[in-house]
């Protein structure tokens, strides 16, 4: 089949999370209702109204990472190191090494680049010079900066927000097609449907797609502190993320990568790869309505929602679990009950909905790409991952968020949302391999 009646299938997945080194870890802590917040390691965070975040351990990026692609070790961030160890991950799983075809594979990936350290803006700093003792007048030592290497070239390359793909796509051979998104909240689930789109445009017959974050500095944590998007009040770093609860208050940064193999459907069968589960269908969608928040009735999320459900040719009640974006904060976890409502009517009564950011916090970039692997292995143990810290009810959040414990339930067909600042949306609706 050509077109958009082509099946997109997904041949392998990795992952890097605060929960665990790869998928099948990451998986078996949030199914026992596990935390992966925790004190902030990497900066001194003593002086700010939040100082917890979801850190991936260096020990599990050290003990993955391979020798075949140090060449790229200079170019690669923190994020991107654990985008090559997802990829890596993946590709193993879907054989993608047996591709004779390189230039019908494609890499389309979520990722913001990397916020400078201060310990490198302070490098820099020195050679500002002033002038009339103004220090907002003057100029830069650019003689000094090159001759003494203060500022390195690479801290330029790796805060482009096409490092990962770019790198990706040559770790690993990818000659096809190359996207690169920076949509915020959504990115890593865009990079998945958009890839589908390039699989069933007959563009690729193979896409590597997923996303990566590593936000966990003291410039990039600080701009959320400032936006008081964060959870300000908490008892335990563990119990701070509370999606849906009456008392949740902010969302909690936390790093990671999450990488999908893609295929068309003919193409996998023909070379026998085992097909883990189905993209059947994606929705995405603009808010225009503000830089930070969601539309208030959630307008840009129903019809995300509604164009993945449709893409799929199913209807709203053929859907048996929702994975939400359920940041913790109070606005988005009201608004996003209410577009559930919206599109699902009578059936968002009887359907489970629950927040893996819960557990794993907010990876940002990775946030969408992660979440729709977890919920395919979800459908492949046929388990539902539970929303934990879910304590008090709230009047505008009533809906079933599978509250603490994992439930085992078989179902076929969930959605996996994602909403970012700025009012992007992306929606995808993923099958089990029973569909596939």
């Amino acid at each position: 089949m050509a077109g958009s009646d082509r099946r997109v299938v997904i041949t392998g997945y990795g992952a890097m999370t605060p929960l665990g080194g790869d998928v099948a870890s990451t998986f078996d802590a949030a199914r026992e209702g596990r935390s992966g917040i925790d004190v902030i390691r990497r900066f001194d965070p003593d002086r700010l109204p939040c100082r917890i975040a979801g850190e991936v351990d260096d020990a599990w990026i050290a003990s993955q990472e391979n020798g075949a692609g140090r060449r790229l070790d200079k170019f690669s961030t923190r994020g991107v190191r654990m985008m090559r160890v997802a990829v890596s991950q993946a590709a193993r799983t879907a054989r993608l090494g047996e591709v004779s075809e390189r230039k019908r594979i494609g890499v389309a990936l979520g990722s913001h680049g990397d916020h400078p350290d201060v310990e490198e803006l302070l490098r820099i700093f020195p050679y500002w010079k002033p002038a009339n003792g103004d220090p907002l007048q003057g100029g830069w030592d650019i003689t000094g900066l090159k001759s003494r290497g203060a500022y390195d070239l690479m801290t330029f390359f790796r805060r482009k927000s096409d490092v990962a793909t770019s790198v990706v796509a040559l770790d690993f051979d990818c000659q096809g097609p190359m996207v690169s998104i920076c949509s915020a909240c959504a990115a890593g689930a865009q990079a998945i449907g958009e890839s589908v789109r390039l699989i069933r445009d007959a563009k690729a017959d193979v896409m590597v797609a997923g996303g990566c974050e590593a936000p966990i500095t003291y410039v990039g944590f600080l701009g959320f502190v400032l936006l008081t998007a964060l959870v300000e009040r908490y008892e335990t770093p563990q119990s701070a993320s509370r999606p849906f609860d009456r008392r949740r208050n902010g969302f909690v940064m936390s790093e990671g990568a999450g990488a999908m193999i893609l295929e068309s459907y003919e193409h996998a069968r023909a070379r026998g790869a085992d097909i883990l589960g189905e993209v059947l269908g994606y929705g995405d969608s603009s808010d225009a309505f503000r830089i930070t928040d969601m539309h208030p009735r959630g307008l840009g999320a129903v019809f995300a929602m509604k164009k993945a459900i449709e893409d799929a040719r199913l209807a709203p009640d053929q859907v048996e679990y929702i994975n939400a974006h359920g940041t913790s904060t109070p606005k988005n976890d009201s608004t996003e009950t209410r577009a559930i409502k919206e599109v699902f009517g009578a059936h968002a009564e009887k359907l489970p909905v629950s927040s893996n950011k819960s557990m794993i916090g907010h990876t940002i970039g990775a946030a969408g790409a992660v979440e729709a692997i977890l919920a395919v292995e979800g459908m492949r143990r046929s388990e539902i991952l539970p929303t934990i810290n879910y304590q008090n009810s709230d009047p505008k959040c009533d809906l079933d968020y599978v509250p603490n414990e994992t439930r085992v339930l078989a179902h076929r067909v969930t959605l996996s949302n994602s909403f970012g600042f700025g009012g992007q949306n992306a929606c995808l609706c993923l099958g089990g391999p029973e569909i596939a």
